[in-house]
């Protein structure tokens, strides 16, 4: 199979340790196999060209079985094809910050999540894009007292009180 884009390969977009260990097909049709080179290359090649350093993709395509083994939002853009998540801190630059805030500041997105703050870091940044009538949502995602995923809308101020 081809690359999904310059960086990324077909391999790398569908791959999922949990899909594996349960048999799960995690195989795209040529619709969202189509979106998820319009991601490929809008979002992930911008950012990577922009470091000009390798960034890790930790999720990427999720067949609907996979969303709901994972935990996933019912309502995921993963399963379209037009999500992906990225970890910079894997390889030490750029860190999750640098993405997001570059993300942020330059490039059309449909959701732009800081997943899994604590300890003033996040844990990767996810990110949606659609062809059209994109919505430049932005959230703050971490876990409460209870262990409970919250998101919360964001803002600078508390953006900046989250993470340094």
């Amino acid at each position: 199979m081809e690359n999904i884009s310059k960086n990324i390969t077909y391999g790398e977009a569908v791959s999922s340790a949990t899909a594996k260990s349960r048999g799960i097909s995690n195989i795209p049709n040529e619709t969202i196999l189509k979106s998820m080179k319009y991601v490929a290359e809008n979002i992930f090649e911008k950012v990577r060209e922009h470091f000009k350093k390798p960034i890790k993709i930790t999720s990427f395509y999720r067949s609907s079985k996979l969303n709901v083994a994972v935990g996933g939002s019912k309502t995921s853009q993963h399963c379209s094809g037009e999500a992906i998540d990225m970890d910079g801190d894997v390889y030490g630059s750029p860190s999750n910050k640098e993405i997001f805030e570059f993300i942020r500041d330059n490039l059309e997105f449909d959701q732009l999540i800081v997943e899994g703050i604590h300890d003033f870091n996040m844990d990767w940044v996810h990110c949606s894009l659609k062809k059209s009538n994109n919505k430049k949502q932005i959230l703050l995602m971490f876990k409460n007292k209870d262990n409970k995923s919250v998101y919360e809308k964001y803002s600078l101020e508390r953006y900046n009180e989250l993470i340094k």
